[in-house]
């Protein structure tokens, strides 16, 4: 196994540090090479010689410290698939008979054919609820890429799943803000229901009822904290007890209309959405998007006459550097 290394190559929990000369020392003895092949570190953070010891602790771990011999073996539930090899399924469908035309009309919307391709890849995923080889395979075609080009954003950006969702996706926000206030012990609740864990689907993928949850990094509403989306549809203000009630909703084929934005409708319909793909566009983006907490800024503003500058009718942009 391989150790991460401070810049000096001294392993920072078993080595011995190097003693400091005094400063009338002429010369103070050099510590003993340490061997830092594979083999050795295994040996030296075998359980046989820690002894019990423990190390800092590790990213997903509380704090303070965790056994060092957890470090020996990584736990199999700690694979982290989006850290790896990137694999992606092959189902064999042919994306040509069912999203080509809706394909070139999104990429005849930019001046680069290659600028389409994050649309293009929501417009696969609405297919089979996750983007497939089969999938990277038609994006590069359409546009002139490369497999692996296709592949570097599939795997970069987390709304690009590898595997199908359900009906509907469960994202709750356990950012700062809002696992302080709650999103930690909703995500709990709701994991501890459905039986699954981040990324994981309740019930059938695509049937009716299914739901695949997930943990998200910030959903861009602090002021309605905490959150949750469905479909990247907003419920705002949420409780385990409100965010479980929405979920048995969606269970039994409900449909629960979001604190603020559009209907709800189901991840694959979003993701066409997303993709620029509308049957009644004035009809899905009905819906109010603002609210009093998101509004008291310009209310505090307007009472107490405060106004941003005024923009300059022209601005003279700086002139680019010279290329070296």
């Amino acid at each position: 196994m391989s150790v991460p290394q401070h810049r000096s190559g001294r392993d920072p929990i078993t080595s011995p540090i190097p003693a400091i000369p005094n400063q009338g020392d002429s010369a103070a003895p050099a510590p003993a090479p340490i061997d830092e092949s594979d083999s050795a570190v295994t040996q030296r953070l075998s359980p046989s010689n820690l002894n019990g010891r423990t190390a800092p602790a590790t990213e997903g771990s509380l704090a303070g410290t965790a056994p060092i011999e957890q470090l020996a073996e990584p736990a199999a539930h700690a694979e982290n698939h989006r850290i790896a090899a990137p694999e992606f399924l092959r189902t064999g469908i042919s994306y040509e008979s069912v999203t080509d035309a809706q394909a070139d009309e999104i990429i005849g919307r930019y001046p680069q054919a290659r600028s389409a391709l994050l649309p293009l890849l929501h417009l696969v995923q609405s297919v089979e609820g996750c983007v497939t080889a089969d999938g990277i395979e038609f994006c590069a075609g359409k546009l002139e890429l490369t497999v692996a080009e296709v592949e570097a954003v599939a795997t970069f950006y987390t709304m690009y799943k590898r595997t199908p969702c359900g009906q509907h996706l469960v994202s709750v926000c356990t950012n700062a803000l809002c696992a302080a206030l709650g999103g930690d012990a909703i995500y709990a609740r709701l994991s501890g229901e459905l039986g699954v864990g981040h990324e994981q689907t309740a019930g059938e993928p695509g049937t009716a009822g299914s739901i695949t949850l997930e943990t998200a990094e910030c959903l861009a509403a602090c002021d309605h904290a905490p959150v949750l989306t469905v479909n990247y549809e907003y419920y705002d203000n949420q409780t385990p007890s409100s965010a479980l009630q929405i979920v048995t909703e969606l269970q039994a084929g409900r449909a629960p209309h979001p604190t603020r934005g559009a209907p709800l409708t189901d991840f694959r319909t979003t993701e066409r959405e997303i993709a620029g793909v509308f049957t009644d566009l004035a009809e899905q983006v009905k819906g109010p998007t603002a609210s009093v907490e998101t509004l008291r800024g310009n209310e505090l503003a307007e009472r107490e006459r405060q106004t941003a500058p005024a923009m300059p009718e022209s601005y003279q942009m700086p002139p680019l550097p010279e290329k070296k």
